[in-house]
């Protein structure tokens, strides 16, 4: 079960703490599978009508174990799936009506619009920029610093992907800390290096002839990039003298 049909996750008053969780509470949950999730990403979601955590007199969000187990589900969805939050609300909504949903996938666009096909190998979900400005809560101006330094960038017909609003929402945090998007710049080109370094290992699987050796090049490629990116993390936290957990 995705939310619970009456008295559970919808908006207004929380009657009682009991079971319910706070967003921070939240993310340290997801975080074990989901290790990019930002307090921002769930209220971005939430906006977009995906959770409805009950509130508090005080205005505070309380989650609880439906919202958490459909925080997932949306996340896995997006991850693996590469679907729009349209499509998903309508694939969860569905389920929750107990119709009989197959899980759609991310195909070509074609005049704007993406089509609905049956898998053979999804491709990223593309969100417009007044939704990548709505999702990080920052201005134009802001935006297009931020793409002079490389940090995010549009796809030739103008959108962007699902990944870029990661990466705005993180940007969005680490200037709470007085970080600047010009002091990513590092960051970015060591991340490209990254890339570059697994493109190298997974390329021949590319150009195989056998269209199975070329699927399973993706999934390296997902293997490969979830693996640099604990090793860079690690690697963080060593030359900073942070204790591993």
């Amino acid at each position: 079960m995705l939310r619970t049909p009456s008295g559970g996750a919808g908006h207004g008053t929380a009657g009682t703490d009991s079971g319910l969780m706070s967003i921070g509470t939240v993310l340290n949950v997801l975080r074990d599978e989901f290790p990019e999730v930002t307090i921002s990403k769930i209220r971005f979601l939430e906006s977009e009508g995906l959770i409805e955590p009950q509130r508090t007199p005080s205005g505070y969000r309380k989650f609880s174990a439906d919202d958490v187990e459909r925080l997932s589900h949306v996340l896995r969805m997006q991850r693996d799936h590469y679907l729009p939050l349209k499509v998903i609300r309508e694939h969860l909504d569905a389920v929750e009506r107990g119709e009989a949903a197959p899980l759609p996938v991310v195909g070509r666009q074609r005049d704007g619009e993406s089509l609905l096909e049956a898998p053979e190998g999804p491709t990223a979900a593309r969100i417009g920029r007044a939704e990548l400005l709505a999702a990080a809560g920052i201005g134009e101006r802001e935006l297009e610093e931020w793409e002079s330094y490389g940090l995010v960038a549009p796809l030739p017909d103008g959108a962007y992907d699902a990944e870029t609003v990661t990466v705005a929402s993180l940007v969005v945090e680490l200037g709470q800390f007085g970080i600047e998007p010009r002091h990513l710049r590092a960051m970015k080109a060591a991340a490209e290096r990254e890339a570059g370094l697994v493109e190298q290992v997974v390329a021949p699987l590319k150009r195989h002839r056998n269209p199975q050796t070329r699927a399973h090049a993706e999934a390296r490629t997902k293997e490969l990039a979830a693996l640099t990116v604990k090793l860079h993390a690690a690697l963080v936290q060593i030359a900073l003298g942070v204790r591993l957990p």
